[in-house]
Parts: structure tokens; sequence; C-alpha cells
């Protein structure tokens, strides 16, 4: 069968992340380090993606399954260097035939086009590619060594003389070799090294040696670079932001203050939408055209219609739909629930498990009591209702169209459409009872203090 396949080496848990969490499971830009890769993968249209993991490291395979769920995957119980993590994949592979390109887990930043330029290098003018760079500073770095315009060898710093080390072309570990080449090669593969493990870069001498060809494929440094500990993390995070800040304002929208705003890597924002400081956008959210979203706005999964106006200080979680021309104000949150076009909700209101149909109002202070300490339930509030100030409306409820909820009512049954629903203490008003409270209080006082 052939095509390309993907292996994706991450088996390592990172010790210097210090955390029991597998180091690609950490997150930038609102998703995992391989969530990254794997999208990448995906990208190319590969026929297999095998991911190889460590022992134990069920929380790697479902994060895989999540994205492709149709993943294959090798486990690597023996940590003896890459050559042998992509040796692990080979029973995974036994079907297919073809190229097979060779990605980390930990290197986040790769782009598909670099890896489809990879392959199609390899498939014009040679029998594997290696995926390199021009290193600002190669210490660290594998090199890539090169006779006239062949790769010949790739030297690992530990094991390179003084004059290889001063060559700035330097490996990024991603490789493209026909699988009747690859396995063959790793099984050749000696741990005669500083390291004492098998190198996958080993790989090119090896085929050099046979007479196979090799050649490069550059990209830019920063695409090729990996996670190792938590600052790596921190500046990944922020060369994703700055990438992800372009793409938005490239594509027509306006942030004021650009390195305020936070994205996820699926955020989708439409044009003419302004972006004010301090907002974070999670994982799975999709700004319509036209879009003002105010200062200190937090907003995961949801979808905001064209004309929208949130915030400031809102929060939509996961499940908020809001329509056209919707209104979203200061401190109002929003949880799985759908707003129709023109719908209002523009202070201190918890709108949870509702639908709320065009041209309503929800005044201030109103709740939506959703959950009954076991189960959660659904309110809907039909078109063009009035819902005033501080009113409780104890799901499962409905409210039909054009309906007026006075202020100050704990709505727990159906109110039909046109109706006013009015549910508060009786309003009494005793004259001067302020006044003689005052004097009673101070009369109180003084005798004590007589005492």
């Amino acid at each position: 069968m052939s095509g390309i396949a993907v292996v994706i080496l991450a088996a390592g848990m990172g010790t210097r992340m210090k955390s029991d969490i597998p180091k690609v499971l950490h997150r930038a830009a609102g998703r995992s380090l391989l969530g990254h890769v794997l999208h990448a993968a995906k990208a190319v249209g590969p026929r297999h993606i095998v991911v190889v993991h460590g022992p134990g490291q069920e929380a790697v395979k479902a994060e895989t399954l999540s994205i492709v769920p149709e993943a294959r995957f090798a486990e690597q119980t023996e940590r003896r260097g890459t050559g042998h993590a992509v040796m692990m994949a080979e029973a995974a592979l036994r079907d297919f035939t073809g190229t097979v390109l060779v990605l980390y887990g930990d290197a986040p930043l790769i782009q598909p086009q670099a890896l489809l330029d990879l392959v199609a290098v390899k498939d014009a003018s040679a029998r594997m590619a290696v995926l390199g760079f021009k290193a600002m500073n190669p210490f660290g770095y594998g090199r890539l060594i090169v006779e006239g315009d062949r790769l010949v060898a790739i030297r690992e710093q530990k094991d390179a003389s003084e004059a290889e080390r001063a060559i700035d072309l330097c490996n990024s570990g991603v490789i493209a070799i026909g699988s009747h080449h690859l396995w063959p090669m790793l099984h050749k593969l000696s741990p005669a090294n500083a390291q004492g493990e098998l190198y996958l870069t080993d790989v090119v001498e090896l085929m050099h040696a046979a007479g196979n060809s090799c050649a490069i494929s550059l990209c830019p440094e920063a695409d090729t670079a990996g996670v190792n500990d938590r600052v790596q993390l921190a500046t990944m995070e922020a060369e994703f932001q700055k990438r992800l800040r372009q793409k938005a304002m490239l594509g027509g929208a306006t942030l004021v203050d650009p390195a305020t705003v936070y994205f996820s890597a699926d955020t989708a924002v439409g044009r003419d939408v302004v972006i004010e400081p301090n907002v974070f956008f999670g994982p799975k959210v999709t700004v319509g055209d036209d879009v003002h979203i105010l200062a200190n706005c937090h907003i995961e999964g949801a979808v905001i219609g064209k004309g929208a106006r949130i915030g400031p200080f809102a929060r939509l979680r996961p499940g908020a739909e809001l329509g056209e021309n919707v209104h979203v104000g200061n401190y109002v949150e929003i949880k799985k629930s759908t707003l129709g076009k023109g719908a209002k909700a523009n202070h201190l209101s918890y709108i949870g498990d509702a639908k709320v149909g065009a041209g309503s109002n929800i005044g201030a202070g109103t709740i939506t009591c959703n959950y009954d300490g076991y189960e959660k339930h659904l309110t809907e509030i039909g078109e063009n209702v009035f819902v005033g100030s501080n009113t409780s409306l104890v799901a499962p409820v409905k409210v039909g169209s054009g309906a007026n909820i006075a202020a100050g009512t704990v709505v727990s049954s159906e109110v039909p459409p046109d109706a006013l629903a009015i549910g508060r203490p009786a309003f009494d008003v005793k004259d001067g009872w302020a006044k003689r409270y005052r004097a009673a209080k101070q009369a109180r006082k003084l005798q004590k203090s007589k005492v």
C-alpha cells in the first residue's frame, strides 16, 4: 500500500518538566503538544499515523484517538534512542509500503507545508530526505554533513569534531524515507556513540554507504523547536500567540493591544472584528464578522454571531451560541445556551442550559436555576420576552413569547405567551417606623452606658 505513513515519537515523560503528565500532553495555545503535531500530520493526508508511546501512557493514546480515531500505536518499553523508538512502529506498519515520515510529539510548530516539501524532495531526487535548518546558534543540534549536493551523515553534538561543530546547517530530526529502506537500516544501527543509543540520524550514513542518496529540505529554525522544560513551554506559547495574533490581524480583525489577547490554535475570527485588551480564547471558539469584544472577557467553546457585542468582563463557556446582534454585557456568564438574534443580557446574569428567543431582554441579576443538585434542566424563553431584574427561573421551565416577567419574580411554572408573571412578597409601608426604631435603639444604648 503506497502513500505516506507518519510515525510520531511520543514516549518521553520529560523529567525536566517536573510533572506527572507526559511531556507531549502539556499544552500550548489551547492544544496539547502532541495535538499540534497530529493536526500537522493529518494535513499531509497520510494513510496511517502511528504514535510510539511509553509504558502506561494511556492518556497519550486517548489524546491521539480524540484527534485521529483510526491511529495505530506502538509501545517503547525501553529508552534506547530515537532509532529504537522508530523500530517499535515496524509491526504497526507491516502492511504499508511507501514513504514513512518521522515526527516528534514535543515539536508542535512543525508546518504541514514543510512536510509536503520534504516528501517532494525525497520523491524527486533521493531515497531519503532530512528536514534541516540554518541555526543562529547551532550548539546542541545534530549537524548535517554534506558532500557536494548530497547529505552523507548527521553528527550529534557530543560526537562531532571541532570542524563539524562549526557547521550551522542543522538537523530537525524529521525524516522522509521509503519503508523498504527504513526497516532494514534500523536493524543495522549500532549504539557505538557517546550516549550508547540507537540514533535515527545514523540511518543517513548507512544509506550513503549503501549507495542510496539522501537529500535536504529546509525550513525555518523556529518551526522545528521542541519542548523539554517549562521555560521552553512558555517560549513555545509566546511563539504560537505571535503567529495567531498576526493571522487574526491579517485576516481583518483589529486587536487593540495584541500582546494581551490570547488565542487557541483553532480560534476562528471573522472580518471587521474588534478585540479589546485582556481577552482570552479557549479552544473551539468561532467569532463572526463585525463582532466587538470588549476588554477582560474569557471565551471558550462558544459561537458568536455576526454583529454581536460581548463584555466587558463577560464569560462565555462551552456550548454558548449567540445569534446575530446579540448583546452580552458586564459580569454575564453563559453556558450551554443559545441566544436568538438581537437578544440581550447586559448585566450581572447567569444563563445556563437555556434557549433564549430572538429579541428577548434578560434583566440584571437574572439566574437560570438549572441544577437541582443531581441533574441539569432546561429553561426555554420565547421571542421578545422581557425578563425583569433579579428574576430566578427554576428549570425545567418555559416562558412563552411576548411574556413579561416582573422584577424579583421566582418563575417555577410555565408562563403563557403574552402573559405577565409576578411573584413577590407583599409590599407594605409603615409610616414613621424608621424614626421610632432609631429612637428606641438610641435609648437602649444610652441606658447601657449608665450601668
